[in-house]
């Protein structure tokens, strides 16, 4: 253990240090920290945390006080939903994760490491936990720590799993939303949607720029930077998980996946939308699954908690100005939904933390694996 303050401690930078250490020396024991340094309690204690809370729940406030006479009917009209569909909404939704927990399962094996979904599940939902308590998606760094934690798996190896996986889910965002735009409103594009529409071609082809760019170029430029070897040792590691994960032979797989996953979060919106019954309001299935994939697309604004205050007025925005729906309606609908997606994450991610042997590093079966030389395809 380093011989450092406990202050300039952090769990993930010593254990990429450990990693780097024995790429040098392979006799050399990775070492785990301890499970009181990946404390969650300690984390929402520090003053950006409470920032990252604090501003934009300010924010909300004002806004609230501003806007409370427009605002008086969203009560009422939250307590005259449909309880059972909103719960459909939440089940629905909730299937998304044994979803998401294999997806992520299926990219580890393809970088040499099986582990059982319900591992994989167990441990992306406490992932989503710290995306929705603490800023800066350190949820998916988080993710690969516990991993490692529990195994003796490659740390930046398992990050550059996590990192395909948010591209996947950008270009399954960008590409399911420009499809579902395009379908509710294929008899004329608002000025609106076609900004957002602009955004999402561009997002694609970025990312797709970007995958290239990694491919083709990313050693030459790290092997070209003066850095010290073990730094490109933890950058060849990390393209490894990056690119060995997707295979031409499991894209398929991996595309349906990430469907499903997003359909997923938009049926959540749409028995959402069906509990409150509002007559002045048609957005069909593609309707919903645009605002919802949207809303999505915002909560990777890392800059707090789960999205707080980007996503509750990106989607009461989206659902006023390009589908004509009252702002009372439109709260009420944002308010439920994010009670599902992020306030119920908070309430049961706290309860499997605490019941869960994961954070205190109890160890689970990884088996490696030999891959095929075909299979990167």
């Amino acid at each position: 253990m380093t011989d450092q303050p406990e202050h300039h401690r952090h769990p993930i930078g010593d254990s990429l240090g450990q990693e780097a250490d024995a790429l040098i020396n392979p006799d050399l024991p990775v070492e785990v920290p301890q499970a009181e340094q990946m404390s969650l309690i300690r984390r929402l204690r520090q003053p950006k945390t409470i920032l990252s809370f604090a501003v934009p729940l300010v924010i909300i406030v004002v806004a609230i006080f501003f806007n409370k006479d427009k605002l008086a009917e969203v009560p009422r009209d939250v307590s005259q939903a449909n309880l059972w569909l909103i719960l459909l909404g939440f089940a629905v939704y909730y299937l998304g994760f044994p979803l998401r927990g294999h997806r992520w399962t299926v990219l580890l094996r393809g970088a040499g490491y099986r582990i059982s979904t319900k591992d994989g599940t167990e441990i992306l939902f406490l992932s989503w936990l710290v995306n929705c308590v603490v800023p800066a998606k350190l949820g998916d760094v988080y993710r690969a720590y516990l991993l490692k934690l529990n195994s003796s798996v490659s740390l930046t190896k398992t990050l550059g799993t996590v990192f395909i996986e948010r591209i996947l889910d950008l270009f399954a965002i960008a590409t399911l939303g420009l499809a579902a735009g395009y379908i509710h409103f294929r008899d004329g594009l608002p000025r609106d949607v076609q900004i957002i529409f602009a955004f999402g071609v561009a997002l694609v082809v970025l990312l797709a720029l970007a995958l290239i760019g990694m491919r083709n170029f990313g050693r030459r430029l790290v092997e070209a930077l003066p850095l010290p070897h073990q730094a490109e040792e933890l950058y060849y590691r990390f393209e490894e998980g990056v690119f060995q994960s997707v295979g031409l032979r499991g894209l398929p797989w991996l595309g349906v996946l990430t469907v499903l996953i997003w359909l997923t979060e938009g049926l959540r919106l749409y028995f959402v939308i069906q509990a409150f019954g509002f007559q002045n309001l048609h957005l069909g299935l593609s309707g919903t699954m645009f605002v919802a994939l949207c809303g999505s697309l915002l909560t990777a604004v890392p800059l707090t908690p789960g999205g707080l205050g980007f996503v509750e007025a990106g989607g009461i925005g989206l659902l006023t100005t390009v589908f004509g729906m009252p702002t009372p309606q439109a709260a009420a609908i944002i308010l439920v939904d994010r009670a599902i997606s992020v306030f119920s994450i908070v309430v049961l991610g706290s309860i499997a933390y605490v019941i869960s042997s994961k954070p205190r590093g109890s160890g689970i079966k990884v088996e490696e694996i030999t891959r095929r030389p075909d299979s990167t395809g």
